[in-house]
């Protein structure tokens, strides 16, 4: 049987992202009873869920570059056999140590979601590119919605472990379905890690690809940031349920996808910059109008979630076309400059979170979270700010 030529059918890439979505949220559930089960603290349980994501910052950054020197196709089925037999161990281990070690190395599920989008960019223009992974975040932002709730069917009818047998099963699939559907799409591989890594200092120098970066981090830190102060805050402010909490927790969801569905129709029309500052100044107003009315005691449930869905609304217009952008700078290393900005993603993911938990509080959450969220969105309308001054300025150049 002949192992792919040409390039994935997108279907094909959104299967790979929305599996390294499920990898991280799908078994949160079951987080207490692995507790039991293994007999630790819910403390240390939850390294599960921190240490994966830290190592999974990390290993972007060696994903990425291997991908430029060898091709995308070999690092993903690299990555995929990696995260079946590491998913195989989660599910079989009855120690612990093992059972995180294997955790651990479920991190290499990551290859679908940061090199799915340099396979795109191998194939189309910069803005051809964006309305692609517009496509393909649109259609993935469903994971996080029905990620956990599948995963406490599984736990309430088969037990944790069967989360793990279906990561399994789904990382032996994917490696089947890339193996016959993901030609190489990466024509230009560096001759050499040496020459490859010359490149990185005029990668890292460039303020354009900063800016992409930066405005795509600080963009997903709201998300970041709201996940983990929404719960209190709703709770404590408008006494909601946690059954009725999960669906409203999907407004900002939902606003991603409608984002994202404008960007995947708008995109190819305007400049990466233009569609960036768009969705910030959506996000900006749509956090910031609603913190000053919640300041000035009209605190109610539309009001706090609509600013939610516009939130996600102005995500969903940015980050496609800011992860774009960053592989855009030097093309040719375009695995490596997504592996880079997916990085950067996670640890300011990291801190939002962590800054979140610091300063959010039953009594002022209402109030503080938007505010959080509104200041990350700031950073991101600046970040894309200065990408249109960099443009602008090197159109006059030219002019000149």
């Amino acid at each position: 049987m002949r192992p792919a030529t040409s390039p994935p059918h997108l279907w094909t890439l959104i299967l790979l992202t929305g599996n390294s979505v499920l990898t991280l949220n799908m078994f949160l559930p079951s987080l207490p009873h692995m507790a039991e089960d293994f007999g630790v603290s819910y403390a240390v349980m939850s390294l599960a869920v921190g240490g994966y994501l830290l190592i999974t910052g990390f290993a972007q950054l060696i994903f990425g570059p291997l991908s430029d020197r060898y091709g995308r196709r070999p690092v993903i089925l690299t990555g995929m056999a990696i995260f079946t037999l590491a998913s195989l161990v989660c599910a079989l281990t009855e120690n612990f140590a093992v059972f995180l070690a294997g955790r651990l190395f479920q991190c290499a599920s990551a290859t679908g979601l940061a090199l799915s989008r340099a396979v795109i960019r191998d194939q189309f223009e910069e803005r051809e590119a964006a309305t692609k992974i517009a496509t393909v975040a649109m259609i993935m932002a469903i994971a996080p919605m029905l990620g956990p709730a599948l995963g406490g069917v599984l736990d309430t009818v088969f037990g944790w472990r069967a989360n793990f047998v279906l990561y399994a099963s789904a990382g032996a699939t994917l490696f089947i379905l890339c193996w016959f559907d993901l030609g190489e799409t990466h024509l230009k591989k560096s001759a050499t890690f040496g020459a490859q890594f010359r490149e990185y200092p005029e990668l890292l120098r460039s303020r354009r690809f900063w800016g992409y970066a930066l405005c795509a981090a600080f963009s997903v830190a709201t998300f970041h940031i709201f996940v983990a102060g929404a719960p209190l805050v709703v709770a404590a402010t408008f006494d909601m349920g946690s059954a009725e909490l999960g669906v409203y927790m999907g407004t900002i969801t939902l606003g991603f996808i409608l984002g994202s569905g404008i960007s995947s129709r708008m995109s190819h029309r305007y400049q990466l910059s233009t569609m960036m500052i768009a969705g910030r100044l959506l996000a900006v107003a749509g956090l910031g109008l609603p913190a000053l009315a919640i300041a000035a005691g009209h605190v109610s449930l539309p009001l706090f979630f609509g600013a939610m869905i516009l939130s996600g609304m102005g995500n969903g217009m940015t980050t496609p076309n800011a992860n774009t952008g960053s592989m855009s700078v030097r093309p040719h290393i375009a695995g490596s400059a997504s592996g880079f900005s997916s990085a950067l993603i996670v640890f300011v993911g990291a801190f939002g979170t962590t800054l979140g938990g610091a300063l959010v509080s039953a009594e002022n959450g209402a109030l503080v979270l938007p505010v959080l969220m509104c200041a990350a969105s700031v950073i991101g309308l600046v970040a894309a700010l200065s990408v249109r001054a960099i443009d602008q300025a090197e159109a006059r150049a030219r002019g000149a």
